[in-house]
């Protein structure tokens, strides 16, 4: 296993389209234990693939009741509503409150390519409708409204130039 690095925004790889995984094989079983490892050292409760740059279908989620992993995950059916706030490893410190379905059932594969049915409510609903949104390109900025989502981008703009502004004048 190794800790992988969480893209942040406003990387363009975040906006795009996760690919199926066609074959779980060693190369897949790798990139779960690297995200499981990342997710952790994090302290998230969830991860998607594409979070470490790695463009396939697959997510994981942790909200208390051990980890699922899911390849290839579909929501299949969802009800209700809630809204509820939520934060995302891939925009530090930004917390804004998202309305999601209640209750969802979510199809997919586990690490061992063995179908999985889940049917979830409350945070692990939330968290899995989180990441897999992160494998079609959408962040949970995307959710809010106009302008509380220019204010949200425009302050992790800034902070992602005095990064990079820091680490070139850390090299001189």
């Amino acid at each position: 296993m190794s800790l992988q690095s969480i893209i942040t925004y406003p990387d363009p790889v975040l906006r795009k389209k996760s690919e199926p995984v066609e074959k779980i094989d060693k190369d897949t079983q790798q990139l779960i234990d690297d995200m499981s490892e990342t997710m952790y050292a994090s302290r998230g409760i969830g991860l998607a693939a594409i979070q470490i740059g790695v463009l396939k279908r697959v997510i994981l989620v942790n909200v208390g009741e051990g980890l699922v992993v899911l390849i290839n995950p579909e929501i299949l059916d969802h009800e209700g509503e809630a809204q509820m706030e939520e934060g995302c490893l891939c925009l530090p410190g930004v917390m804004v409150e998202v309305k999601r379905s209640e209750t969802i059932t979510v199809k997919g594969l586990d690490r061992n390519g063995e179908e999985r049915v889940i049917r979830a409510d409350g945070l692990l609903a939330r968290a899995l409708q989180h990441e897999i949104d992160h494998l079609e390109g959408v962040l949970i900025i995307d959710k809010i409204s106009k302008i509380k989502r220019q204010l949200v981008t425009s302050k992790l703009k800034k902070e992602a130039k005095e990064r990079a502004a820091a680490k070139g004048s850390s090299r001189n």
